[in-house]
């Protein structure tokens, strides 16, 4: 990490604005508690490898937790992991395994795929399987409350006995039950009505409870894991605009109920991923996996693409888009690898630009906070002063940062998809090269080039010399 050595001097001062999906206004951002943010997101159910939509919430919710914690003393950030479900089921029964064996290794390629995302470590990473106990003690507060009943070894959540259902995903019940997938059941009193606890058969798995052996349902699972490390009322809850309802509006309800308090004060949600301006869907096989997408591309690429739009647009991903944001990293990695001579003191201090950091404060505005990024790398490469030079590499360092970007030595991003040992080859016949050139052997000079051209090395010529990077 490049700017790992760099110490700013102090918090930033700016109000962060944030766009309330509950609301639908954007507002600046004031924290039940200033010196201990608490935000949590929804995370992944771990049953097979995650596609790029799944990969867009902890990126964009990663550069959220980066901005507050430059804005306020502490973030306690939770992030689950969903690790009882129907789907894990099915998969290890087919396999003849247990739960945990599907659950562990699809946890362990989602961390990976984060990792290579720069995505940091949340604070919190609760799962659904150690929170049984606080499953049970939330469903039996809503009974005991009168917002949830006991039928045929369900527990179901009466949707009729909170007046403020549908307030967050602004629907009334009626249109809410219209548009939404509903298991209709004899034993429900509503068709609205959701599942808390349902029982398990033999052989499926199951836990013991009062209203016999079963496993949790869905949407409970999140408000026992954020009450039990967050507390009842959370400053930030975040995740997919396809979360809205049903998960974060039942999320809201029970909470609500169960604490006898406000369970969220901001809800934010980011858009869907298209591919090729059309929806992902198995049926049309479009779906793309974070795992296939590496193979060809780099992870800060990926993550590059991911924040290029808005996080509440919908993004719109394609292969240009992808070639597109490796060419937008080697301008300003090309910038950073002018200034490799350039040293940044530690105690440089704050050097984010107003722009950027403006940018970033209103609600992650990161197509403009990109933009600032360019203005710096062109104001880097025109540079001759170099004092002026370090105050805009540790520009580009810190803001970068915010970002998750440019956080690697510019060299090892150029030689991505190489070796090391094609380094020492490279250099010596980009050198052979210069030599042919001086010596008017231009018909040398131009074997040496597609020499390196079959090996995708990509040649820069400048007045000062040559600079070369590996084609992505």
């Amino acid at each position: 990490m490049l700017s790992g050595s760099i110490q700013r001097s102090k918090k930033i001062s700016a109000a962060v604005k944030l766009y309330n999906t509950e609301t639908k206004t954007k507002t600046e951002f004031v924290p039940l508690d200033p010196n201990n943010v608490t935000m949590y997101v929804c995370g992944p159910t771990v049953w097979n490898h995650a596609h790029i939509g799944n990969y867009r919430p902890p990126v964009v919710f990663d550069v959220l937790a980066r901005v507050l914690r430059a804005t306020f003393p502490k973030l306690t950030y939770a992030r689950n992991i969903t690790d009882i479900d129907d789907k894990i089921n099915k998969a290890a029964a087919e396999q003849g395994v247990d739960i945990s064996v599907i659950s562990e290794r699809y946890t362990k390629a989602y961390h990976q795929g984060l990792e290579s995302l720069g995505v940091l470590p949340t604070d919190i990473e609760p799962k659904v399987t150690e929170h049984v106990a606080e499953i049970h003690q939330k469903i039996q507060a809503l009974i005991e409350r009168g917002h949830a009943y006991v039928a045929q070894g369900h527990v179901l959540f009466d949707v009729s006995s909170y007046s403020g259902y549908g307030e967050l995903s602004k629907r009334d019940p009626d249109e809410l039950l219209a548009g939404a997938r509903i298991d209709v059941a004899s034993y429900k009193k509503s068709d609205g009505d959701f599942v808390l606890w349902k029982p398990s058969a033999d052989d499926q798995p199951g836990w013991d409870s009062p209203w016999g052996r079963g496993r949790p349902g869905w949407h409970i699972e999140c408000t026992a894991m954020a009450a039990a490390h967050l507390g009842e009322t959370i400053d930030i809850h975040g995740g997919g605009h396809d979360l809205v309802f049903p998960h974060h509006e039942n999320e809201r309800a029970q909470s609500t109920c169960a604490h006898g308090a406000k369970f969220v004060n901001y809800w934010l949600h980011n858009g869907f991923v298209n591919i090729n301006k059309e929806k992902m869907s198995k049926s049309i096989g479009n779906v793309l996996l974070v795992k296939d997408l590496l193979e060809d591309a780099p992870g800060e690429a990926i993550r590059y693409v991911l924040l290029s739009a808005h996080y509440r647009a919908p993004l719109d991903w394609s292969d240009d888009a992808l070639q597109q944001a490796n060419n937008s990293l080697d301008r300003l990695y090309g910038a950073l690898r002018k200034m490799s001579d350039v040293e940044v003191p530690n105690n440089i201090g704050n050097q984010i630009p107003q722009a950027f950091e403006n940018a970033m404060m209103d609600d992650l505005n990161t197509p403009q906070a990109m933009a600032e990024l360019f203005a710096l790398s062109k104001r880097a490469n025109t540079s001759e002063s170099y004092d002026e030079q370090v105050q805009l590499k540790a520009a580009l360092l810190q803001s970068g940062e915010w970002l998750g970007l440019l956080q690697q030595d510019p060299e090892s991003w150029f030689l991505a998809g190489g070796s090391q040992d094609d380094t020492g080859e490279i250099e010596q016949l980009i050198a052979e090269r210069a030599q042919a050139k001086t010596d008017k052997n231009w018909a040398r000079a131009d074997e040496i080039r597609t020499l390196l051209a079959d090996k995708k090395v990509v040649l820069e010529d400048s007045a000062s010399g040559t600079i070369w990077r590996i084609e992505k």
